[in-house]
């Protein structure tokens, strides 16, 4: 039983610190040695203070400081039915967070929306490190949708490329229905923001909502590849680019997204501390950038996890910026995950 106030360590992971407040039945926020507020699953904490609680199952102790957050609402997977129009493809891939509010305080819903009179059959996997990974096939019957996975906020850190192969059927028709296929790579700096998810026909709750196909038209035109865009398009990007001088810009905000596959295309063979000082290094050139554009404010977006980026950018900004003060960025924009630096008062 873990009590707001109790020295904690980190289970897989250094440091640690002291709980502050209760997040929901499973997290908590953890206040560590720089002074920042981590939110934590409880399962991933060792108490410190009575070690004899950390045996068996953990429990939390109720608290009247503590935020509870009513349980989420399961949503029903519909049995389908054939209604008036919607006999055009319309598909959905949907991400529903247990708290739209702090999409980050729980876990996130994935699901396939099938909007349309069709009977649609369905291959959803996973794209990472050149590789298909089948995460779940089958059928969702006409104006219905299937639940096809749950991720939780440490997930984030490493999102594949979401992948769906999909055919679609009524009992008669007369057009042989083209196969649809549609990739998403879905950046993690979304699930940070409330304004991402927004209130939708499909569920009680907001959501991020992207479209896979809405008729033949836009499915056939996905079937083109980025080469034959470009080939469509370069001629006039490049006069485009000859009458237009580029322009000096000095940015209010800049946002610089720290998550490893954001700014490297591979990390196989790279160890945990490769990784970080890879994106040590951006931080200290991005810091030196803004400062040169004479940008008022930087944010850099390192996500929630342990906490062990968001302490590293710390500890970098002390030792070698340490005329510009820094504090966790807005929780709306960002929840818990990014830090606002800033660079000029004017």
């Amino acid at each position: 039983m873990i009590k707001i106030g109790d020295k904690v360590k980190f289970l897989n992971d250094v440091g640690g610190g002291t709980v502050t407040a209760f997040i929901g039945k499973n997290m908590v926020k953890v206040e560590n040695q720089d002074g920042f507020e981590v939110p934590c699953l409880i399962s991933q904490l060792i108490n410190v203070d009575d070690p004899a609680l950390n045996k068996g199952d953990r429990e939390v102790a109720p608290s009247p400081a503590a935020e509870v957050i009513s349980p989420v609402v399961q949503e029903e997977k519909s049995e389908g039915k054939i209604l008036a129009g919607k006999d055009s493809p319309h598909f959905y891939f949907c991400c529903v967070p247990f708290d739209s509010k702090n999409p980050l305080g729980g876990d996130i819903d994935f699901y396939l929306v099938n909007d349309s009179n069709f009977t649609l059959l369905f291959r959803y996997a996973h794209f990472r490190e050149n590789r298909y990974e089948t995460i779940l096939s089958g059928t969702v019957p006409p104006n219905s949708k299937e639940n096809l996975e749950t991720i939780g906020p440490g997930d984030l850190s490493d999102l594949p490329e979401y992948c769906f192969q999909l055919l679609y059927f009524s009992g008669e028709e007369k057009e042989w229905n083209p196969a649809v296929s549609k990739k998403f790579k879905i950046n993690p700096v979304k699930f940070y923001k409330e304004k991402s998810f927004q209130s939708n026909s499909f569920f009680s709750k907001n959501a991020l909502v992207y479209q896979i196909a809405e008729n033949i038209l836009n499915t056939e035109i996905d079937k083109l590849t980025e080469d034959d865009f470009r080939k469509v398009t370069k001629s006039k990007l490049e006069k485009v680019q000859k009458k237009e001088s580029p322009k000096q810009q000095n940015p209010e905000i800049i946002e610089v997204d720290l998550h490893i596959h954001e700014l490297i295309d591979n990390t196989a063979g790279l160890s945990n501390k490769e990784i970080l000082g890879i994106q040590m290094d951006k931080v200290e050139t991005e810091m030196h950038a803004g400062i040169r554009s004479r940008a008022k404010r930087i944010v850099f977006i390192h996500g929630v996890g342990q906490g062990v980026l968001k302490q590293e950018v710390a500890k970098l900004l002390k030792i070698k910026f340490p005329k510009y003060s820094f504090q966790d960025a807005s929780f709306k924009e960002y929840g818990y995950g990014a830090t606002m630096v800033m660079l000029r008062k004017k």
